[in-house]
């Protein structure tokens, strides 16, 4: 096991913006994840378990209490997804490997999906949303980065490849 995910990750600046102690991957909802065969990658858009102490002003009054954000994995190998995306939380755990490399792990009610990557994670497009009744993350959506912020509104559409496939 590793310390904390967070010190695998190249950008971090903006979740240590918004959390005291930035939360561990466990109880995370699994939104979605996009593979790529360039790098190989694979790119996950994940719920973490609690919501920032920390907002920027302009989420203040937004009523928002789920935080999102992509995780990309890079070089990755030994791919095996069982299962379905559970509707319940997950757990990621990340294991050390030989020469740079991890073992990261995600499991959950019906899921089994694991890989070897990189000792390096990416992280992008955070945002803020309000979780509907169903569970579901449609709906209006402030973005952390500024890019992203004057680009979209809401989730966009899986086609829109530049959101889902590039950090």
């Amino acid at each position: 096991m590793t310390s904390h995910w967070a010190d695998l990750a190249m950008y971090t600046r903006g979740l240590e913006s918004l959390y005291s102690v930035i939360p561990p991957l466990r109880s995370v909802r699994l939104r979605s994840f996009h593979l790529d065969w360039r790098g190989p990658t694979v790119t996950t858009r994940i719920d973490l378990p609690s919501y920032p102490e920390h907002p920027p002003p302009a989420w203040s009054d937004l009523d928002h209490d789920t935080l999102q954000l992509h995780l990309q994995f890079l070089a990755v190998d030994d791919l095996a997804v069982h299962g379905r995306i559970p509707r319940t939380p997950v757990d990621i755990n990340f294991s050390a490997l030989a020469d740079r490399r991890l073992f990261a792990q995600w499991s959950g009610d019906g899921l089994e999906f694991s890989f070897t990557c990189s000792d390096s994670l990416a992280i992008g497009h955070i945002s803020s949303f309000r979780t509907t009744e169903s569970g579901s993350d449609d709906g209006a959506r402030s973005f952390l980065q500024p890019l992203d912020a004057r680009r979209f509104s809401s989730l966009p559409g899986t086609h829109e490849s530049t959101f889902y496939g590039h950090l």
